[in-house]
């Protein structure tokens, strides 16, 4: 039922326009009432999974690592899980593919296969690098205890310092990185870990210091993808 509220605003802004505003019949419409139930069933079970698997276990492994004591090993692990789950995004690897085919189009790259393949790669792992670093960052500043604020106010300088200097045909595709980064995989497992690093360190509150590592993985992607097209281009 929560997943059926969650979807009909979508169905009904489509309906209204389709019928209402564009005065056309819906198109297979079979297949849509098909598809709008896979999509139903499977926020359903997205969201399950999310309750029982992976915010406890970031929640957990922070907590374990807190107790630890193991600084090295804690933003160790911050990067790897920064890295790990951005790579393996969706929403990235779309992005990434659809980038190559417009840079090889464009005359970019080499039209071939593996020209855009090693385009998108590029671009997938210098996103993934970035969100590791992101949470390196956010990691260090939940435990030093320091504000959000001027940290995403420096950040952001930057991200508009770089913009003046990379290639234009880089910009649009580093500030939409910036977005792809924090989707299905990467914001329940970065969260639950900020949420329970923030609760197992003394003298830290989890609504004001477990909160930002998601503010941190869309800013880095957009610097470092800007500097990885400067340096390709």
């Amino acid at each position: 039922m929560a997943s059926c509220i969650d979807l009909a605003p979508v169905l009904a802004v489509v309906l209204i326009f389709q019928l209402g505003v564009i005065h056309q019949p819906l198109p297979n419409v079979m297949d849509l009432v098909g598809g709008m139930i896979l999509i139903v069933l499977g926020l359903t079970f997205f969201v399950i999974g999310l309750e029982q698997a992976l915010f406890p276990l970031g929640e957990s492994m922070a907590y374990a690592f807190a107790r630890k004591g193991s600084l090295p090993w804690l933003l160790a692990f911050s990067f790897c899980l920064g890295f790990a789950t951005t790579i393996a995004e969706p929403a990235l690897i779309a992005v990434a593919e659809k980038a190559a085919q417009v840079a090889s189009s464009g005359g970019m790259i080499a039209p071939v296969d593996r020209a855009k393949e090693q385009y998108a790669l590029g671009l997938r792992l210098t996103v993934a690098f970035a969100v590791g670093v992101a949470l390196v960052v956010g990691v260090v500043r939940i435990i030093k205890g320091w504000p959000l604020h001027w940290l995403m106010i420096v950040g952001y300088a930057f991200v508009m310092t770089i913009t003046l200097f990379a290639p234009p045909e880089i910009i649009g595709i580093a500030y939409d990185s910036g977005g792809v980064t924090t989707s299905t995989i990467t914001v329940p497992l970065v969260t639950a870990l900020g949420v329970g690093l923030a609760h197992s360190i003394k003298g830290r509150n989890p609504v004001v210091d477990g909160f930002g590592l998601i503010a941190f993985a869309s800013l880095t992607p957009m610097m470092f993808v800007m500097i990885y097209g400067m340096v390709l281009m």
